[in-house]
């Protein structure tokens, strides 16, 4: 194992990409070495990475399946060996196996389910307790979750997507009262997101029409970027530091519209 870092470590999973490259460029700008996890496409990762280093950070890029808990405990030990720390883990990495429409409940199959079940709340639960050890270890810990405001309104891109983030904000919760009180653990629950996600899942036609509904409604007449929920991971993490078990809304008051 390498001496432990001076720097404070956080691992992102799911970041070649959207929300999780977002957060791990962020959290390399404002000082921390980064974990760039990926599952199957190297080249974002890699082109991730070297942005990460370019803003001054030490990157660590790791492929692996967070469904898998074996690949998570790799990861895991990979950390522990390159810098023998980590301080923030954000769970990101989420599937949604297709986009479905909420009323047609002939649209998934139990696999889609349990594929969406395994990455979205298994594989947060796995890779948590896989860095458990050092995130225990460290003064200031925390674990985000990124969830979805799909988990409270059972709606999104398909039933079996939303119930996987309603039982995600579960597991935040009791993560909160089993971590407690070395290890912070809250969640991010965004709405609609300007994002190749949603955008590439709904077609560029429905994604406008969705958009503009969006907007309409929502008190500050806006959509979310991967930029916000970022933001809003990296205070967390860093900043709430009497905040634990949290379920935090940024949906630009679309609830109250």
């Amino acid at each position: 194992m390498n001496n432990p870092s001076a720097k404070p470590v956080c691992v992102v999973t799911g970041s070649s990409s959207g929300i999780g490259a977002a957060t791990a460029l962020l959290f390399a700008q404002q000082g921390h070495n980064v974990v760039i996890n990926y599952v199957k496409k190297a080249e974002p990762a890699q082109n991730m990475a070297e942005q990460c280093r370019e803003a001054g950070a030490d990157v660590l890029v790791v492929q692996g399946d967070v469904a898998d808990d074996a690949q998570c405990r790799a990861l895991a030990d990979a950390v522990r060996h390159r810098w023998g720390r980590a301080d923030v883990l954000v769970n990101n990495a989420g599937i949604s196996t297709k986009f479905a429409d909420i009323k047609d409940l002939d649209a998934l199959s139990e696999h889609d389910f349990e594929a969406t079940y395994r990455v979205n709340v298994i594989g947060a639960y796995q890779m948590s307790r896989a860095l458990a050890p050092l995130l225990k270890a460290g003064p200031l810990s925390a674990i985000v979750n990124i969830s979805s405001l799909a988990g409270r309104m059972g709606a999104g891109s398909s039933i079996a997507y939303a119930c996987s983030k309603g039982a995600l904000n579960t597991l935040t919760l009791a993560l909160a009262r089993s971590l407690a009180p070395q290890v912070r653990v809250n969640a991010i629950l965004p709405g609609m997101i300007d994002g190749d996600w949603m955008r590439n899942g709904l077609g560029p036609e429905v994604f406008e029409q969705r958009r503009q509904r969006w907007e309409s409604r929502a008190l500050l007449n806006a959509v979310m970027s991967v930029q916000d929920v970022a933001r809003t991971a990296h205070w967390l993490a860093t900043g709430a530091t009497k905040s634990t078990g949290q379920l935090i809304d940024i949906e630009a008051g679309f609830v109250l519209g």
